[in-house]
């Protein structure tokens, strides 16, 4: 089983993919082509992804059952002890220091009897 997934990606690629997979919603394709078809198809859609991204996900004989690979994507796979991981990269680096001083509403309420 191999499953393609685009985002932002040319209408032309989408179309060249449809030749392969089904396409099961917009950007998401499916199909179980052959390993070698499958590794052609995945080096078109590096080659013709523009902008956009995209993501393999295919079945192998490994402990977890299946691989992945990412093209021009944030979130990374990393091998982990022999398990591949998706490492998402913290984009909220100031979010959680920025915290408000003082009381919280419900706890003046309470504070003051105001309920």
């Amino acid at each position: 089983m191999t499953v393609i997934v685009l985002t932002q990606c040319p209408v032309g690629l989408r179309g060249f993919l449809t030749r392969w997979l089904f396409e099961i919603s917009p950007g998401v394709f499916v199909g179980n082509p052959p390993a070698r078809i499958r590794e052609e198809l995945w080096s078109e859609v590096k080659q013709y992804a523009g902008q956009g991204r995209a993501l393999l996900t295919f079945t192998t004989d490994s402990e977890q059952g299946f691989a992945f690979a990412t093209h021009d994507h944030k979130w990374r796979p990393v091998d982990h002890e022999g398990l591949t991981l998706i490492h998402r990269p913290n984009d909220r680096v100031g979010a959680a220091t920025a915290q408000t001083k003082g009381w919280s509403k419900a706890a003046k309420r309470r504070r003051f009897g105001n309920r």
